[in-house]
């Protein structure tokens, strides 16, 4: 089996590294050993060199991929992401259109090599593209997670301009043909002997020019907003859960789509009870004289408080399961139980009339109703006789 080298080696940076040096890194490289940028005998060495440092740079440049990959290595990215969430939500395209060039370009090398989950080299038209998916974090109650429930958050996002319907024109005028790239989006130049497919620079991949932006937005197409996005939070989540709401990330580049809004659940800790999967843990003190005369004790559930029998004898940490009584199963699946584990308490701040009873009861007791004590003791000679 081949081992994996390390990501910060691959990009040529330390594991502390900030993002704009991680970026910078993989820019750098990636210009190197683009297959278009060397010799054909060079070109399969290159494209594997080309995909060693985009995965690289597609986990370390996400901050929850690079704290699965910084805690567990490889295994924590591979047991988690498939190749296509490896890659999603990388920034590819902005890094080189920063410099000129056509983020299409890249991402088309990086489809062909099943990186974006068999899109292959298809090319989106005249520099269009997907919105940006944004991450939103939710606080929600212990009850609203067994339960489910529906809340309501604003969030920041780029929509459509209303003045101008996204197109960045304003009102009553249209755009016009790049004059640069007569319509194609993209121009030809060369670099030494071989010609390379890049964005023009006038239209940034559109192939049309705004001549009268529109005021609102000036020519952008878009502009932020606060929207308000009712979310139905499904019973059973637990802190760490994500749920995606399709189309409320940013709207797209140019025309393409909205990205997704993804949600990402925090669980606020209860006074009382604790969760185990789909079961929940309580702790209920009860009394000495109730532990060993036996009855019954009102215990606390998610749904109202219930009536739970308690046998004579019950020892301090037995655990007793109230059926259905759980968080309800993500999946469907059923519910789970409530474990109710019970705490003999131990009398404190008694009078002296009280120690005299208990003394009394110990001397008529004598040992004779304390089967665990006289199994522990049985064990220690057996010990110490060998």
């Amino acid at each position: 089996m081949t081992t994996k080298r390390d990501y910060y080696e691959i990009l040529g940076v330390p594991k502390g590294a900030s993002a704009d040096d991680i970026k910078k890194a993989y820019r750098n490289l990636a210009l190197k050993y683009h297959p278009d940028r060397v010799t054909p005998d060079k070109k399969k060495e290159a494209e594997e060199r080309f995909k060693d440092i985009s995965e690289s740079y597609a986990v370390l440049s996400d901050p929850q991929k690079r704290s699965q990959y910084d805690q567990f290595g490889h295994a924590g990215i591979d047991s988690k992401y498939s190749s296509e969430d490896i890659f999603k939500n990388a920034d590819f395209s902005s890094i080189f259109e920063e410099m000129g060039g056509s983020g299409d370009i890249f991402e088309e090398i990086l489809g062909s090599f099943g990186m974006f989950g068999g899109r292959g080299g298809s090319r989106r038209s005249r520099g269009s593209g997907r919105g940006r998916d944004l991450e939103f974090e939710i606080e929600i109650s212990f009850e609203e997670a067994a339960f489910g429930a529906k809340k309501t958050i604003n969030i920041p996002k780029y929509e459509p301009c209303e003045d101008c319907s996204g197109s960045g024109a304003r009102p009553g005028t249209k755009k016009i043909d790049c004059p640069t790239c007569k319509g194609r989006g993209q121009v030809l130049y060369s670099t030494g002997f071989i010609n390379v497919s890049q964005t023009c620079p006038g239209c940034r991949g559109e192939g049309s020019t705004i001549k009268s932006p529109c005021q609102k937005c000036d020519g952008a197409g878009k502009s932020k907003v606060t929207k308000k996005i009712e979310v139905s939070i499904p019973a059973g989540v637990d802190t760490g859960s994500r749920l995606r709401v399709q189309g409320e990330g940013d709207s797209g580049i140019r025309g393409g789509p909205a990205g997704d809004l993804y949600i990402y659940i925090n669980v606020k800790e209860h006074p009382i009870f604790q969760r185990h999967g789909y079961d929940i843990i309580c702790e209920v003190p009860i009394s000495f004289p109730l532990a060993a005369l036996g009855g019954e004790i009102e215990v606390p559930t998610l749904s109202g408080n219930v009536m739970m029998r308690m046998p004579e004898g019950t020892q301090s940490g037995r655990v007793f399961r109230l059926g259905g009584k759980g968080v309800k199963n993500l999946r469907g699946y059923g519910t789970g139980d409530q474990l109710v584990k019970v705490v003999v308490e131990t009398p404190t701040h008694l009078t002296s009339e009280q120690k005299k009873s208990l003394k009394e009861f110990e001397r008529v007791c004598n040992g004779s109703v304390n089967p665990m004590s006289a199994s522990f003791m049985d064990k220690v000679k057996r010990l110490f006789k060998k």
